[in-house]
């Protein structure tokens, strides 16, 4: 009897330690349970600056890089590929996040963002990513099957089969790994913006400390309209985030590519 509690006893204790998720997942988990979530863009009531020389640039206090605002219903699909950087922590912190995604809406549209991308986290010097995908004002979920790390080059995409269904699509093109999930929401899309952005996101309801990732740049850089014709980031407003009256990005543009 007393060997028999032993091997139970035994047998429950190596049942928790599997199921009992390791520390960088948990931490994922404890983040999304504190409800990490995108957020539509907070501009900044800042005078324009022509930095490009041919359009004015202007600020958000959490998203950088590029956005369309057309009329409702012009857009059906946005897409682009990058490198996953490795980010260092923020100044001043021992951590740091910030997210390279591509959306439909959350600009002049912000009741409803359809959206996927990857989180680039730094605890302590440890480093993590999350693929994700999120209609806004839900919150952000995980993919799961697609390891992530830096160096790998990564494809995102979204596409919206109406205003109030869609699909989130990230390919790991360095591993060859694909995951797709099918959306459905009461919040209906405009289908009025295009975005290819780096946000420092919210966690609870403050925004992350905001990495230092380097560069991430956007390329193959499209949205698709709903005419079925497509067109690139060069015509789009480019937008630098600023924190504290400090600018902590410097956002360009070509046709087919956005560098944050």
């Amino acid at each position: 009897m007393v060997y028999a509690l032993a091997l139970l006893g035994n047998l429950l204790l190596a049942s928790a330690a599997l199921s009992a998720p390791s520390g960088r997942f948990a931490a994922r988990l404890e983040r999304r349970r504190e409800g990490r979530q995108s957020q539509p863009i907070n501009r900044l009531e800042l005078p324009a600056t022509n930095s490009t020389g041919t359009r004015n640039v202007e600020y958000s206090s959490n998203w950088a890089g590029a956005v369309y605002d057309s009329a409702a219903g012009t857009y059906k699909a946005v897409t682009a590929t990058f490198v996953v950087p490795t980010p260092k922590a923020a100044s001043g912190s021992s951590s740091g996040a910030a997210s390279a995604w591509v959306g439909i809406d959350g600009d002049t549209c912000g009741n409803a963002i359809l959206q996927t991308g990857v989180d680039f986290t730094v605890t302590n010097g440890a480093v993590s990513y999350d693929a994700w995908y999120e209609w806004y004002p839900d919150y952000a979920y995980d993919f799961s099957g697609i390891p992530i790390a830096a160096g790998n080059s990564i494809t995102i995409t979204v596409t919206a089969s109406s205003t109030k269904a869609g699909t989130a699509v990230i390919k790991n093109n360095t591993t060859g790994k694909t995951v797709t999930k099918s959306l459905t929401s009461t919040a209906a899309l405009c289908e009025q913006n295009a975005e290819w952005i780096v946000e420092d996101f919210e966690e609870g309801s403050s925004l992350v400390p905001f990495a230092n990732f380097g560069t991430v740049t956007f390329t193959n850089a499209l949205a698709t309209t709903s005419s079925g014709s497509t067109v690139g980031p060069k015509g789009a407003t480019p937008i630098d985030i600023q924190q504290n009256g400090k600018t902590l990005t410097s956002v360009s543009t070509t046709s087919t590519s956005v560098t944050v």
